[in-house]
């Protein structure tokens, strides 16, 4: 859960506002600016914070925001620069997996920002809280099971050929019928496999239910503990996950290589000019405005 946290963390404040999804500029501030109370709801919603705790997570959390401001949001305007020069080209798959992995690289960077706020935090966690963590665990493997792993293999397909669609169309627009095909013959022929990905969330849980045991029994060795379940978080230690997901990054990239070979100029040119505009909106944003 708290790598978790990080990587929720940089999703709503760095990633949201990257995510082409988002309809105007004015979206993409104040989707950055309430990134600390949304991220603390969030967390909220997991641990059940005391109100003797929750002053403590509201500065940490605008210590971070206020650090990813001034240090990330410049990272990140400089990849969405080099994503839109590239968007009026060819991309090959080599290309897209470069700038997954320069985002991967700023999660880890979050990750080590967060992990003193988190190893002085855990500590104070009650079993009543980590009680009440297991327990939203077992809700959210629920959805997940009744998501991907009861579904059939049609209906599970179909879920990520939308999941595909909504991205594809929140870059370039309206996709066509060929485009579309593009996808569904991708999502077809995919190795993702929910078995594995139901493994690894549980695994992820047992580990930080009991970094977190070890953390509250142990508070001087909080920090060490943190940051070991947050190196193993990163790299799983299950071979066959590790595996599986440099595949699915690999394969993730190709669709998208091949759903870019298929778009006009004009999509292309419609998804530079998004790129650039939140990359102003990011400079802006880092500039304080």
């Amino acid at each position: 859960m708290l790598m978790r946290t990080t990587v929720r963390l940089l999703r709503i404040i760095g990633l949201l506002v990257l995510a082409v999804g988002l309809s105007a500029c004015s979206a993409v501030k104040l989707g950055y600016g309430s990134a600390p109370q949304v991220v603390y709801w969030w967390l909220d919603g997991y641990l059940d914070f005391t109100d003797a705790q929750a002053p403590q997570v509201r500065d940490e959390l605008d210590r971070l925001h206020r650090w990813h401001r001034s240090t990330e949001l410049p990272k990140l305007a400089a990849l969405l620069q080099q994503a839109s020069q590239l968007a009026p080209g060819d991309i090959s798959a080599p290309q897209a997996c470069a700038v997954v992995n320069a985002l991967r690289g700023r999660i880890g960077a979050v990750a080590q920002q967060a992990e003193p706020a988190l190893a002085a935090v855990a500590p104070g966690l009650t079993a009543a809280q980590l009680e009440h963590l297991a327990q939203r665990y077992q809700r959210n493997d629920a959805d997940f099971r009744k998501e991907w792993l009861d579904a059939g293999p049609a209906e599970r397909a179909e879920r990520r050929y939308r999941q595909w669609l909504e991205r594809g169309e929140s870059i370039y627009g309206a996709l066509d019928d060929a485009q579309k095909a593009v996808l569904r013959e991708q999502v077809a022929q995919s190795i993702f496999d929910p078995q594995l990905q139901a493994a690894e969330r549980q695994r992820r849980q047992r580990h930080a239910l009991q970094t977190l045991r070890q953390a509250s029994a142990q508070p001087a060795q909080a920090a060490v503990l943190l940051r070991g379940y947050l190196l193993r978080t990163q790299d799983s230690p299950d071979p066959a996950w590790h595996n599986h997901r440099d595949q699915l990054l690999q394969e993730s990239c190709r669709t998208f290589a091949l759903l870019h070979a298929s778009t006009t100029p004009t999509q292309r040119e419609a998804a530079a000019r998004r790129l650039r505009a939140y990359q102003r909106d990011l400079m802006e944003l880092a500039g304080g405005s």
